[in-house]
């Protein structure tokens, strides 16, 4: 070693005893090497103890010399990387009776991917071309722009029918995401919109030439101009050496665009570490591939280190050895084995029915039962394919007074008050946003959508510093109101308040409008109230509008939530919501071809092997019990709502008959004996062949 060689500091055992050996081998791959380390693959099996790894990994970096300020850990929600923070805050306490300065170590660079990219978009907007006030559009808003673009383009106005907004953004979307053509993605995901790509692709010109000119960025920008950044040899280089260790969770989730980002920064995968189950990869619509994953460790010469996951800690071994038979018959995936020491002589049920009707009441009937038992409601789940799955279910719930939640609803962001607090405020930071101009400027009395859209083309057109709100021209009636809004923005756009107070200024004015613009409006304020706490934790206006984007709380207070419940209350999630999830007992309803696998995701070998792993996803939530429903006849109500047309399912093809040892197999209600005939019966019965032989005779 020559003299001026560091050691890296020794390591600290505290912790690491609770892990087994495979996470052991992942927490101390590369820690302490001074390059650190070649690439690494850690393939964790669904309850394996993959957030706790991670976080471990994270807090012995640090532990054996790596610098806080430059390990970048990448996540797919806000709160999974506030977790991981804790986790790894909670480690290094632990480790800081051996060494007391682990105590002060803060991770500066965690967060969703989205989150990361807007960061350092604003950090380098003047060396890309960007204004570091740009403003960012969320999905509703991106549909909003694009249906005005779509407008001036001629579209609504076309003799044929033309893609709607949501269509339209959700191709431009998928081409951003996968990179794949534009012709490639309407081939495969919009066929009935191919005869349209000429057009489409004027469209997205003139969306991206509208974004560029407000200087606003869509949610998919984020990424795209992230991976255009570091595609740059020199930015690349750059960025990526402002971290020396790079950390993914639930890598099966990335998208190409994000693989890109990784590679462009660390293109020898030193110090790049992911993490991820290529058997829960169930997020193609989003873009994700599952390729990512499976291709990782290729990218690389040599290639990256791989440890694999397998002891579970969340469900008994008769569930997962069913799992792991469904999983097994994946055409490619990494080979595991999931196992536990949680023995349990219960198999998971395969129960036949015969209709969706006697679906629901024998989902209740045991959902009683086992909280008769002592199981609370909140300790079981029911999870469908799609949602309308579980329409004749929430009946039956309702009917026998079950409360209980379902997966989804309104989010808060969506809610028509919310979405108008906010539109404030982003058209106060960034006036050229034409979106949140023309919501808000419509907000006043007397303005409809001409006069505020002759509002914000003078605004546009004015230099810098020179909107002269107050003297736009206005109805006379709306000139008394208008005044007192153009003074709000135009303080709003000073910052003189500070933050948060310019929420408040927003929001004080926002109140007087309310009644006037909803009839529920005590219960709106609710919203806006929350917005106000929200607000609070934020250090900036433009840190809270990023992040709250981003990431939006769940549910407003009158369109979604869990309103009037009970003190318990029963689960119901679609497959995809559960991922991450556990609970004690877990129902799947329609075991059946045509929901599972649905028939719309059946047209290629790839779309049938992404419903195998959601299958696999909603059988690996089950803790101790694990019942699938396989209802024999469909009633096809929504064809015909009269009559009596129905059709009979098989059991899902992703549960062949070599697998039912895995499985107890039951019908209900159960079959009745038939009465056993006595003498006197028999002699009493009529001979009905006899009668009908006589009618020829």
């Amino acid at each position: 070693m020559s003299p001026t060689a560091t050691c890296p500091p020794p390591a600290v055992t505290s912790g690491l005893d609770d892990l087994n050996e495979a996470q052991r081998e992942a927490v101390e791959f590369g820690a302490g090497v001074p390059d650190a380390g070649g690439p690494l693959l850690v393939i964790a099996g669904a309850g394996s103890g993959k957030t706790s790894t991670l976080a471990h990994r994270v807090a012995h970096l640090i532990a054996r010399g790596a610098d806080p300020g430059r390990i970048l850990l990448l996540t797919f929600s806000r709160r999974a990387a506030d977790e991981m923070s804790r986790r790894v805050r909670r480690i290094l306490a632990r480790a800081a009776a051996e060494r007391p300065a682990l105590a002060r170590a803060t991770l500066e660079w965690s967060g969703t991917f989205h989150g990361v990219g807007a960061r350092l978009l604003r950090e380098y907007a003047g060396r890309i071309g960007l204004d570091a006030a740009f403003t960012i559009h969320d999905r509703q808003d991106s549909a909003d722009l694009m249906n005005l673009v779509r407008h001036e383009a001629g579209a609504s106005a076309k003799a044929k029918r033309f893609p709607l907004k949501g269509t339209c953004l959700a191709i431009y979307s998928a081409v951003v995401n996968t990179r794949a053509p534009l012709a490639e993605v309407l081939q495969a995901s919009f066929p009935w919109c191919a005869e349209w790509e000429a057009e489409l692709k004027r469209l997205f010109l003139a969306y991206v030439e509208a974004k560029q000119a407000q200087q606003v960025l869509d949610y998919d920008d984020l990424l795209l101009y992230w991976a255009q950044m570091v595609a740059d040899p020199a930015l690349g280089t750059e960025i990526g050496g402002r971290f020396t260790h790079v950390l993914v969770d639930e890598y099966q989730d990335t998208n190409h665009l994000q693989a890109e980002i990784l590679l462009a920064m660390k293109p020898d995968g030193r110090g790049l570490t992911v993490v991820g189950d290529d058997a829960q990869s169930i997020y193609a619509f989003r873009g994700a591939t599952v390729r990512n994953i499976l291709d990782f460790p290729a990218r690389f010469e040599p290639p990256a280190h791989r440890v694999t996951l397998e002891r579970n800690y969340r469900s008994t071994q008769p569930i997962l050895a069913a799992a792991n038979g469904v999983i097994a018959l994946a055409a490619e995936r990494y080979t595991k084995e999931l196992w536990s020491d949680r023995a349990s002589t219960e198999r998971p049920r395969l129960v036949s029915v015969r209709d969706e009707a006697d679906q629901a009441a024998y989902v209740v009937e045991r959902v009683l039962a086992r909280r008769e038992e002592g199981m609370k409601l909140k300790s079981q789940a029911v999870l469908f394919r799609a949602a309308q799955h579980s329409a004749r279910l929430e009946l039956e719930l309702t009917r026998r007074n079950i409360p209980f939640v379902k997966f989804g609803g309104l989010k808060f962001l969506e809610a028509a008050h919310v979405k108008d607090v906010l539109a404030i405020l982003r058209w106060a930071e960034n006036p050229r946003d034409r979106v949140a101009g023309f919501r808000v400027v419509q907000l006043v009395a007397g303005i409809g959508p001409k006069t505020a859209a002759r509002v914000l083309d003078n605004v546009c057109a004015a230099p810098a510093g020179c909107l002269l709100l107050a003297e736009q021209p206005v109805p006379e009636g709306a000139r008394a109101g208008w005044a007192g809004f153009a003074a709000l923005v135009e303080a709003l756009a000073a910052g003189s308040a500070g933050w948060p107070a310019e929420l408040e200024l927003a929001s004080r004015w926002y109140e007087g409008e309310l009644p006037r613009l909803h009839e529920d409006a005590a219960v709106r304020q609710l919203d806006i109230d929350q917005l106000a706490r929200i607000a609070a934790t934020y250090p900036s206006r433009e840190r809270f509008l990023t992040e709250l984007t981003l990431d939006p709380p769940g549910a407003t207070s009158d369109e979604a939530g869990t309103p009037l419940l009970d003190e318990d209350y029963l689960i119901l999630s679609t497959m995809h919501s559960a991922k991450g999830q556990e609970w004690r007992a877990v129902t799947i309803l329609n075991a059946v071809d045509g929901c599972i696998p649905s028939d719309i995701a059946t047209r290629n070998s790839a779309e049938i092997e992404e419903e195998r792993r959601l299958l696999y996803v909603g059988m690996t939530r089950a803790r101790d019990h694990l019942e699938l429903v396989v209802p024999q006849r469909f009633h096809l109500t929504q064809q015909h709502a009269l009559g009596d047309r129905h059709v009979y399912a098989g059991r899902t093809r992703f549960i062949p008959n070599r697998m039912l040892g895995h499985f107890e197999q039951c019908a209900w209600p159960p079959a009745e004996p038939l009465p056993r005939a006595t003498a006197a019966g028999r002699q009493a019965a009529l001979d009905l062949a006899e009668k009908m032989r006589a009618m020829w005779r």
